[in-house]
């Protein structure tokens, strides 16, 4: 497109890429948030210190215990194919 395009067509373009660019980062930080390892571990934690304490029954524990374990499942899938995409090159 060259430089006299891409001036032409700044006000337009400059937006859109920083509102890509300024998702992108959010998806990034989302996924990142999501998919910690440590903060998945922390609250199995927290959830068998509530049952201990009689907090949370049994079955909510296993109901909780159920979907973070399945969590730290899909965060360690999500990270070696990150570590995949990364060795690409891409």
């Amino acid at each position: 497109m060259g430089l006299l395009g891409t001036l032409l067509t700044f006000p337009v373009s400059g937006p859109i890429l920083t509102a890509k660019a300024t998702i992108n980062t959010i998806v990034r930080e989302a996924e990142r948030q999501l998919y910690d390892e440590a903060a998945i571990h922390g609250q199995l934690e927290q959830a068998e210190r509530a049952r201990r304490a009689g907090e949370m029954s049994e079955a909510e524990f296993a109901d909780a215990e159920e979907v973070l374990l399945q969590r730290l499942v899909d965060a360690r899938r999500w990270r070696l194919e990150k570590a995949q995409d990364s060795g690409d090159g891409t």
